[in-house]
């Protein structure tokens, strides 16, 4: 006998696990076309991200994005940070291993007249 408080007592498994009804489009959605922005693939060089992410930056300031724009411009601007600092980090690894195996210490050299 199940228990009248219990919200599963008199519904099939199939209904507890069937997916929730679809809710109806709010008014509030951004238009279609929208989430294009954040989900646009990366730039093929630092210099293109760092030139959206500049762009992003500056409409975001202005003040004219709806809430649904902007956050949709943060999104795309946080995709453009990472794509941009991971291109970093991989420039400055590539550094420390030129600095490891190529650069050495030049003072002795330069002492004795070479």
């Amino acid at each position: 006998m199940s228990r009248p408080d219990n919200p599963k007592a008199g519904r099939s498994e199939s209904d507890i696990f069937a997916a929730p009804p679809a809710e109806p489009p709010s008014v509030s959605a951004p238009a279609p076309g929208h989430e294009k922005l954040a989900a646009e693939a990366l730039p093929a060089s630092f210099e293109s991200a760092l030139s959206e992410l500049e762009s992003v930056v500056a409409r975001m300031e202005s003040g004219e994005l709806t809430l649904e724009q902007s956050l949709l411009a943060y999104k795309r601007g946080a995709a453009l940070l990472q794509y941009c600092q991971g291109k970093l980090n991989d420039v400055q690894q590539q550094i420390r291993i030129l600095e490891a195996g190529v650069l050495k210490d030049f003072s002795s050299a330069g002492e004795n007249g070479q």
